[in-house]
C-alpha cells in the first residue's frame, strides 16, 4: 500500500503503429517520453499498436526496435502487443454496457452512411446520433451490433492540457463512439484507454494530431470511473518551409539519419530541441537533457527541422564524444551502409587517430574521409593533386629527410623541429614540405596535421611510406 502524500510514480509510454518505419516525428515522441520518465526515475514503456493486421508487420516492428536501440531509449519489460490484448479490450465494452455507460447499436453502415448522406445535402451536422441510445431492450433485435459508449449531451469537455492548456470541447461535437464493433473486433480508441490504464500510464505525451481523440477518449475513462492521465500534446514537426513534414524535405526514417552518419548522442540532442528548449542551451549531454526536461518547456508551435543545426550539433558531439563509443558506432555505420567490416589494423589505427579526426566532423563520413591514412595500407596509391605534390625536387627533398626522421624521439615537438629545420634549410615554409609529406603518408592533401599522422603511424609505418613515395 502506497503510504499518504507519496507521490505516484511517472509512467509514460511509446506506442507507434508498426506500418512503416520509425518517423523522425516518432522518435522524438519516444524521447521525450524516455526523459519525462527516466528523468524522474520513471517507467518508460513500449507498446506495439499493431491492431491494423492488414497493414502491420513483422518487419515494421522490429525496424521500430532497432530505430529506438540505436536512439539509445532502453524500455522497461517487453513491448506489449496491442492486438494480443483484444480479449481484455472486448471485456471493458462489455462491461461498460452491463453498467448503462454504453449501449447496443443495432444501425447498419448503409443506414449510418444514408443518414449522412442525408445530412450533407440539407447542410446539417454529420454527427451521427444513434436511435438505439435510448431503446428498450425489449426491442433489441436478433441481430450483430456495435457497442458504442454514452457520450453527454450537454456542456463541455475540458481537456487540461500540460502544453497546450485547458482545451474546451463542446459535447454536441462528441458522437457515441464506438468502442466495439459489430464482429467483436475492439477500436482504436478503446484499445488506447485500456492499454494506457492496465499499464498504469500516468502521462500521455503524444502528438497534438492526437489533441481531438483526448476528448473522446475521456468517455471511456468517465465510463469506468478510471483517473485520468496527464496529457501534453506536442506541435508536430514541420519542414523548413513551415509545411507538415513530407518526403519532399529529405529523410522522414531515423534509420536514414543513421544511413547518413549522424551519431545518436546528436540525433538526441537534436530533437530534443525540436519544440523544446532550456534557456539558451543548444549543446547538452544526456545527463543534462534528463535534469533539465520538463513539460513546461515544451513550445505550443510547431518545430521547423534545419539539418544545419544538425550537423552543428554533430559537430560539437564529435568533438566531446568518446573515442571507443565512437569507433563502436562507426562500425554500426559502416554495417547499416554495407561497407566492408574493419580489420584489426584499421580498428587500431582509427582508435589511436580518433582524438585527431573526430574534431569538428559533421558525420562519420568525414571520420572515415579523415582517417583515410590509418585506413589504407602500403603502398600508398596517390591521388592526382597527392601526385602532383610529389614531384622530382619534392622527393628529393623527403629523401634528405628521411636519415633526420630515422633518428629522431617520435614526440611531436621532436618531429617539428626536424621538419621545419629541414623547410628553412631548403628556404621552405613549413607548408611546403607538409605538402609532399601529406601526400607520401596519405596519398591525397586533405589530412590531419603531417605530425599528427606520423604520430598515429609511428617511425616504422611512417618511415615505410615515405621511402615508398621517393623510391
Amino acid at each position: 500500500m502506497t503510504p499518504p502524500n507519496t507521490p505516484t510514480p511517472v509512467v509514460t509510454r511509446f506506442a507507434p503503429s508498426p506500418t512503416g518505419f520509425l518517423h523522425i516525428g516518432g522518435a522524438r515522441t519516444a524521447l521525450f517520453n524516455w526523459l519525462f520518465a527516466r528523468g524522474r526515475g520513471g517507467k518508460f514503456l513500449l507498446r506495439i499498436e499493431d491492431t491494423d493486421r492488414a497493414r502491420s508487420t513483422p518487419e515494421a516492428t522490429e525496424k521500430i526496435l532497432t530505430g529506438l536501440r540505436w536512439l539509445g531509449l532502453d524500455w522497461d519489460g517487453e513491448a506489449i502487443s496491442q492486438a494480443a490484448r483484444a480479449d481484455r479490450h472486448a471485456e471493458i465494452a462489455h462491461a461498460m454496457l452491463a453498467s448503462g455507460a454504453a449501449y447496443k447499436c443495432f444501425a447498419t453502415q448503409d443506414e449510418i452512411e444514408a443518414f449522412r448522406e442525408a445530412a450533407r445535402a440539407e447542410g446539417r451536422s454529420t454527427l451521427y446520433r444513434s436511435p438505439w441510445r435510448e431503446a428498450d431492450p425489449a426491442t433489441h433485435p436478433d441481430a450483430p451490433y456495435a457497442i458504442r459508449v454514452k457520450a453527454p449531451l450537454e456542456g463541455e469537455t475540458v481537456i487540461a492540457d500540460a502544453v497546450q492548456g485547458d482545451v474546451r470541447i463542446g459535447n454536441d461535437q462528441l458522437d457515441d463512439m464506438i468502442v466495439l464493433r459489430s464482429d467483436g473486433t475492439p477500436t482504436y480508441m478503446l484499445a488506447v484507454v485500456v492499454d494506457d490504464h492496465d499499464m498504469g500510464v500516468t502521462h500521455v505525451i503524444r502528438g497534438d494530431d492526437h489533441l481531438n481523440n483526448a476528448a473522446r477518449q475521456m468517455l471511456v475513462y468517465a465510463a469506468m470511473g478510471w483517473e485520468v492521465p496527464v496529457w501534453a500534446h506536442i506541435p508536430l514537426i514541420h519542414g523548413p518551409d513551415g509545411k507538415k513534414l513530407s518526403k519532399r524535405h529529405g529523410a522522414l526514417g531515423i534509420e536514414e539519419y543513421q544511413r547518413m552518419g549522424y551519431p545518436s548522442a546528436a540525433i538526441r540532442n537534436y530533437l530534443a530541441r525540436l519544440g523544446w528548449s532550456h534557456g539558451d542551451d543548444e549543446f547538452f549531454t544526456d545527463a543534462q537533457a534528463l535534469e533539465w526536461f520538463g513539460l513546461e518547456g515544451i513550445n505550443k508551435a510547431p518545430a521547423r527541422l534545419d539539418l544545419k543545426k544538425l550537423d552543428h550539433l554533430t559537430a560539437l558531439h564529435m568533438s566531446a564524444g568518446d573515442d571507443a563509443a565512437l569507433l563502436h558506432e562507426l562500425e554500426e555505420f559502416l554495417a547499416i551502409t554495407g561497407a566492408p567490416p574493419l580489420t584489426e589494423g584499421q580498428r587500431d589505427g582509427l582508435m589511436r587517430a580518433m582524438p585527431m579526426v573526430r574534431d569538428r566532423a559533421k558525420g562519420f563520413p568525414q571520420i572515415i574521409e579523415k582517417a583515410h591514412f590509418v585506413m589504407t595500407s602500403r603502398p600508398i596509391e596517390p591521388d592526382a593533386k597527392a601526385a602532383r605534390a610529389l614531384d622530382d625536387v619534392s622527393r628529393g627533398i623527403l629523401r634528405e629527410l628521411t636519415p633526420q626522421l630515422q633518428n629522431a624521439i617520435w614526440q611531436r615537438e621532436v618531429l617539428e623541429g626536424v621538419v621545419t629545420k629541414a623547410a628553412e634549410a631548403r628556404d621552405l615554409g613549413l607548408g611546403k614540405l607538409a605538402q609532399p609529406l601529406r601526400a607520401a603518408l596519405a596519398g591525397r592533401m586533405a589530412t590531419p596535421s603531417v605530425f599528427d599522422m606520423m604520430l598515429v603511424l609511428g617511425r616504422e609505418e611512417t618511415l615505410a611510406r615515405i621511402e615508398d613515395a621517393t623510391a
